[in-house]
Parts: structure tokens; sequence; C-alpha cells
């Protein structure tokens, strides 16, 4: 028996040396990541002592305010396809969460709905936003329902693309890359271990629309979701309870504004039911489904999704 453990912790030993020769990936360095990507546009915004923000204010200055909130291991790139299209005609903000691409770690260790809706809430203020149009997409979707109902005066219309909070849905296939963060003992690894091929299944378990996805795109999100903090950011909201802040049709009663449904058809994360779920809550909703469409249609039509948002949103009078 002591030699069958004497083996079996050898194997032990040379399993997780085999994984770290694989997948080793240490955190990038922040200075190369901000001037990698935080050029441009982007600028930097002390929230609260300890918090500063990764955000971009672009598009027409005296436009129609939209902030838009990425989803989870996302950063404010994903929407660049929209600002580059409805820049033209609308003041778009995007920022990236706490935990996020080159935000960081959040000074008191917690990634959950309330502090996102809070740091929403404390960019738009320090930009002196007074109201917008709030939209996200995944986890991002889950945010801008929930600042909806914590801040309706701040709330002009909604858009949900691929939003997370419908209760009782069922992922069709989950990346690699979530499911290894929420393994017990496997994730504690995800702190050092994390090839770049992870990342690209994951990507393509995510997206439909596979010509969208090049090297720039997965070296986008391995390298940001490597910045410092961030893995930790990811681990502690991965532990949260899987049900954690799930939508109610009586509570969503409470949104007043105008509200338009995006949804990939072929979403493997977030499945079209829960589209269909968040049209039954909000029955004035404008839905539109894209077929062979994955989980960010941003990224995946973005031509096609930003003309219907600017379509929509023709329709709305201005609050």
């Amino acid at each position: 028996m002591k030699r069958l453990l004497k083996w079996f912790g050898i194997l032990v030993v040379l399993a997780i040396a085999g994984l770290f020769l694989w997948g080793y990936a240490p955190d990038t360095d922040a200075a190369a990541m901000k001037a990698k990507y935080g050029g441009g546009a982007s600028q930097f915004a002390e929230l609260q002592p300890g918090l500063t923000v990764h955000f971009r204010d672009e598009g027409k200055r005296d436009g129609r305010a939209i902030v838009l909130i990425h989803g989870s291991n996302a950063s404010l790139h994903t929407w660049q396809p929209w600002v580059k299209i409805l820049g033209a005609d609308y003041r778009i903000i995007t920022l990236d969460l706490p935990g996020h691409g080159l935000t960081g770690a959040h000074p008191g260790g917690v990634y959950d709905y309330p502090v996102f809706v809070d740091v929403v809430d404390r960019l738009m203020t320090r930009l002196k936003v007074k109201s917008a149009v709030i939209g996200g997409n995944s986890m991002g979707g889950g945010t801008a329902w929930m600042f909806a109902l914590a801040h309706p005066e701040k709330t002009d219309a909604m858009l949900l693309i691929d939003a997370a909070g419908a209760p009782q849905w069922q992922a069709r296939k989950i990346p690699i890359g979530f499911r290894l963060a929420r393994m017990p003992v496997v994730k504690e690894l995800t702190r050092f271990i994390a090839p770049r091929s992870m990342f690209e299944s994951s990507i393509k378990t995510s997206m439909s629309v596979q010509s969208k996805i090049d090297d720039a795109l997965i070296d986008r999100y391995w390298e940001l979701n490597r910045y410092p903090g961030n893995r930790e950011a990811t681990m502690k909201r991965f532990a949260l309870p899987h049900n954690n802040h799930q939508a109610s049709k009586q509570g969503l009663a409470a949104i007043k504004v105008p509200v338009m449904i995006m949804w990939g058809e072929e979403d493997n994360l977030i499945p079209v039911s829960s589209a269909h779920w968040f049209a039954d809550a909000l029955p004035e909703a404008k839905l539109v489904i894209y077929p062979k469409v994955g989980h960010i249609p941003m990224e995946e039509v973005p031509e096609q999704s930003a003309a219907d948002v600017q379509a929509w949103l023709g329709g709305i009078t201005e609050g």
C-alpha cells in the first residue's frame, strides 16, 4: 500500500508538472498592457480610493449617450465595432468593470452585480451624464437591467444583448475556461495555468461567426484576462452562487423605459430561450434574434446589430 501511495504521489506531481509545462502563463505586465490596449480614446478615472477604471468616451459629443457594459472575462474592446458605426450619431461610453480589462482589482475584493452597478453609476456621475441608454452583453446585460431598477431616473432606454439573469436556464456548451474556473482544486491552478489554446477554444464556443475570430482577438482576451488582479477576480466571481441575482417578472415590471432584446440564436452560454423569457417579462420590448450567431452579436454581426440599434433608437423619444 505504501508503495502504491508513493507511486500515486509521484504521478500526481508529474501531472501537475506537465500542466505547468503545457500552460504556465504568468500575469501580464500592466504597463505593457496599457500601452497595447489603452491607447487612442482610452482614459482612466479614480472613482474611489484604490479603484481606477479604464473607460472610453467616444462618438458625437452632443449626441444621445449610450453606456455599454461588457460581459464576463471580456473588456470594453468588445464594443469597438459598434463605436465605429454608432459613434457618428451617438456619444458612446464604454468601460472595463473591476476585475476586467485594464481596470484590474477592486479595493474591496468584491465582484458582484451591486459593485458593477455602483461603478457604472460613479462613472456616469464623473462624466456628468445625467441619463443614458444603458446596454450590456451577458454579465453586462445583467448589470444593465439591475442598473435600470436601481437608477430609473438615469435610464432612458435599455439594451439587453444575450443578457444574464433569466431563471432556470442551462448552457448548451460551457467554454473550457469557465468550466475549469468552477472546478474544485483545478480552479486554483488557473491562477498560473492559462494556455492561449484554452482561450481560443472558449472564444470559438462563444462565437458562432468564426470568421470574426483572428489572432488579435484571441490575444486580447488571453492577455487581458492575465492582467494583474483579473484572474483572482474571476475566481471570486465564479465562486458566487450560480443563481446570484436572478431576474423575476415581478421585479422587471418596474422597468418602464423602452427595451430592446438582442440575441444570437446559436448562443451556447445563455440559450435563446432566455431571450423569450425576457420578452415575456418585458412585453413592450422589441425582440431581435440573429440566426447563425452566438453569444456576442456586436462582435459577430456588428453592422447588422448596430443598424438594428440605430433604427430602434430613431423611433424613441429622447428622455
